[in-house]
């Protein structure tokens, strides 16, 4: 290998970084299996974003209603985009708003994984670094939430978990950042 033909490492850097929060709504949220721990996860993820400065943005399907009260209040001041469309992309205020933030990695958590988290995901390939965070997606069967894990990483997708997210970005410990983050992984 030639020196200045150095491969880029896989890190992600945090810095190109949006989190998608999607459709974590109060009618459809009761139906995902593991519904509270990925709740859980994806509180975390919202929280260490505000922690490190990592844009959020959350969608919410049309006629689910809301998204979930906790959800809801660790959005405040993020863009929240009503779709009627699988596919965040398919929805034009989606894609202004990423334009917006001008960010060419996306964190994608929510539900459900084989539908608008999946469709999501590979729509975004072709422009974007897409990474699923594993224990922050649902569906309301664990084969549909698997299987939409798999096809996501067979065409490129990053899996990854809340936790690792969270340290990956942090890089390195003995800082105000990580001492408040450390707080979200105990």
């Amino acid at each position: 290998m030639e020196r200045n033909s150095v491969p880029k490492p896989a890190l992600l850097e945090r810095d190109d970084c949006a989190l998608v929060v999607i459709d974590v709504q109060e009618k459809l949220l009761p139906v995902i299996a593991g519904h509270q721990e990925m709740l859980q996860n994806v509180l975390r993820l919202m929280r260490f974003c505000r922690i490190a400065g990592i844009p959020i943005i959350v969608t919410e399907q049309e006629k689910l209603g809301p998204s979930v009260r906790q959800v809801g209040e660790e959005a405040v001041g993020a863009p929240t985009i009503q779709k009627v469309h699988f596919n965040c992309f398919l929805s034009g205020h989606f894609a202004h708003t990423l334009e917006t933030v001008h960010k060419n990695t996306l964190i994608l958590a929510g539900v459900e994984a084989h539908i608008c988290v999946a469709q999501t995901a590979l729509y975004a390939l072709s422009r974007f670094k897409v990474h699923a965070v594993a224990d922050a997606v649902g569906s309301r069967t664990p084969d549909n939430r698997q299987i939409a894990l798999q096809r996501m990483r067979q065409v490129g997708t990053t899996i990854t978990s809340t936790e690792m997210f969270i340290y990956e970005a942090l890089q390195r410990g003995g800082t105000e950042e990580f001492k408040s983050a450390l707080q979200l992984v105990k």
